[in-house]
């Protein structure tokens, strides 16, 4: 009776609001561009919708299930006026099934029937096994049996016993095998679970239409739930090479929805969203050093080309050989060739080829064009590099504020919360190659780079990765925020520049001095170049300073150092040639109480 009147009831609430004004129309929006920043990212929707004259409510679903209410902007039609906009989450919308999910969990199944199959026959052969062992003692009539039936009847349980413990054997072998496809198969479907499936948000929107009409929406916010990190490759083939720095992003959102073959911008900026109206102060000039690498349009870059506004080539112009559209033929009546990456491709091919695609394109004439691809290029010749990595899609703003990558090819970040790798830029820098090493701390030489003029990279704090010569040999941390001048990063340690420290005892020596005592220690440090190039060398090593009146410390041989007599930092700056050797002698001396121990070491 309770569960009747609730029902009735709950009808009863849904037919009055059914009766109070129409139902809400709804329309799911399609994802066009995400501009990630530092903390945030602005989202840009499209939706259209078939509206009525007069006032309505659309409700548009697919917004990420995180936004800043005060951050959304709506771009309605000139006809349609916009009375009010309400953000919520639509809970009672069942997740869309991950597909990939379905497939693990169909082949956890099938795995887990094979090992019910095999723990039957596991269990059909422990049981073969015990009625053997069961029925092996000899009794009643069967003890007349004769020498060679006995023997026989052994020989029988011998080999069923080993025939069955090897079934057995094998049988367990499976079942082991199976178990551990199962654990990697479900340990997979938990990490798939891990993505975040929550339903996503939706706006809702208050509307008054003139007239009756198809209309498209814009929809933009800001949401916190998407941020971007960088990080570096820092390589080097060799030490006559400028560094490579290759920037990357790692790129993490959990929106609630997938971004899929989105238009993609970083922005090394964090969203300003304060209201207040700007105020002017005074505007003072400096220096700076902007890095201008925008790529720039196909059109007016290549010679002789010309390019509509459509992304394919079937639209290409060839100045002085007519329309690609066309006859393409210039005095001669002969066609141009078209060579794409080296290769010799088809005028229906050519024209498929994105204009996004293209990296480079040249017009040659005849005279050139044959130099270069011989008779068949007597039409002239049009020549194209295509794009290769993804950092050739990706263009750099640099504004004065901040640094802005547009990657022009459609990109996809799932809403999985893991980072998402892709590479923005590569740059070479001439830098200086050098070696240190400091012996009294590691007697080991390392390799450093130093950069100068830095700053022209726009380079964000982050991890370095550090690949010289090919190999991987560690990481280090690029922080513009405190490094000076010139950019100083480790390049690994090079066993083939030795350096060896050793005390020369002939030269040191211990004497007692009434009730002191005065230490002298003599050390030599011997750099050997076992590369074939010559390098430059910087060697650092220490004497003590005296902290107290009660303890005398002096530099007797400073063996050709520049020394810091704050620090006691004494600085060697070497040139050595291949297989060149070079040894550096200096010396201190200590007086102290003898009755008191200090370390020299």
């Amino acid at each position: 009776m309770c569960k009747t009147t609730i029902f009735i009831l709950a009808s009863l609430s849904c037919s009055l609001f059914v009766l109070a004004g129409d139902a809400p129309l709804k329309v799911n929006s399609s994802l066009k561009t995400v501009t990630v920043y530092r903390n945030g990212a602005e989202m840009t929707h499209s939706a259209g919708v078939q509206l009525q004259q007069g006032a309505s409510e659309l409700i548009i679903e697919g917004i990420s299930n995180t936004v800043d209410i005060n951050s959304i902007q709506i771009s309605c039609p000139a006809a349609v006026t916009l009375m009010g906009v309400e953000f919520s989450n639509n809970f009672l919308v069942t997740p869309q099934a991950n597909q990939t999910i379905q497939q693990l969990k169909d082949s956890a199944e099938k795995i887990s029937d094979e090992l019910q199959k095999i723990q039957a026959q596991v269990t059909t052969i422990t049981d073969l096994l015990d009625v053997l062992k069961t029925n092996k003692d000899i009794k009643g009539s069967q003890t007349g049996l004769s020498v060679a039936e006995l023997m026989k009847l052994m020989d029988y349980y011998k080999a069923k016993s080993a025939e069955l413990q090897q079934e057995l054997k094998q049988q367990n072998e499976k079942k082991k095998k199976w178990n551990e496809l199962l654990l990697r198969v479900n340990d997979q479907v938990a990490e798939e679970e891990k993505k975040n499936t929550r339903n996503t948000g939706r706006i809702t929107l208050q509307l008054s239409a003139a007239v009756s009409g198809k209309y498209d929406f814009t929809i933009a916010y800001i949401t916190p739930n998407a941020y971007w990190t960088p990080y570096y490759d820092i390589r080097v083939d060799d030490i006559k090479s400028p560094l490579k720095v290759v920037y990357k992003s790692k790129i993490t959102q959990t929106t609630g929805i997938d971004w899929k073959k989105v238009k993609l911008s970083l922005s090394t900026s964090v969203p300003n969203q304060w209201g207040n109206a700007p105020v002017l102060n005074t505007w003072f000039l400096a220096y700076i050093n902007p890095v201008n690498v925008m790529e720039q349009s196909l059109s007016g870059k290549a010679a002789g080309i010309t390019l509509r506004g459509t992304n394919s080539l079937s639209d290409v112009v060839v100045v002085g050989y007519g329309n690609a559209k066309k006859e393409e033929a210039d005095n001669t009546g002969l066609l141009p060739v078209y060579i794409v990456n080296g290769a010799e491709m088809s005028k229906q091919e050519f024209q498929k080829i994105n204009k996004v695609a293209i990296k480079d394109m040249q017009v040659l004439k005849a005279d050139a064009a044959t130099a270069l691809y011989g008779s068949r290029a007597a039409g002239g010749a049009v020549v194209v590099t295509l794009k290769e990595g993804l950092g050739d899609y990706v263009s750099v703003s640099d504004n004065e504020l901040n640094v802005t990558f547009d990657i022009d090819i459609p990109f996809d970040v799932p809403t999985n919360g893991k980072e998402q790798t892709a590479m923005l830029k590569e740059y070479k820098v001439d830098a200086h190659y050098k070696f240190y090493s400091a012996p009294r701390l590691d007697k080991d030489a390392y390799l450093l780079a130093e950069v100068p003029e830095w700053e022209r990279l726009n380079l964000l704090p982050g991890d370095a990765n550090i690949i010289f010569e090919g190999t991987y040999v560690g990481k280090s941390f690029i922080d513009p925020n405190s490094t000076f001048d010139t950019l100083n990063l480790t390049l690994g340690r090079d066993k083939r520049v030795v350096v060896k420290k050793e005390k020369l005892v002939d030269y040191s020596s211990v004497k007692f001095l009434g009730s002191n005592t005065l230490q002298k220690i003599t050390y030599e440090i011997t750099v050997k170049n076992n590369k074939k190039d010559s390098v430059d060398m910087l060697l650092k090593d220490q004497y003590p300073i005296s902290s107290t009146k009660e303890i005398e410390a002096e530099l007797t041989n400073d063996g050709g150092a520049d020394v810091n007599k704050e620090t006691g930092v004494l600085t060697w700056k070497l040139k050595l040639a291949p297989g060149e050797s070079r040894k550096i002698r200096f010396a201190y001396s200590v007086k102290y109480a003898k009755d008191r121990v200090i370390n020299l070491n």
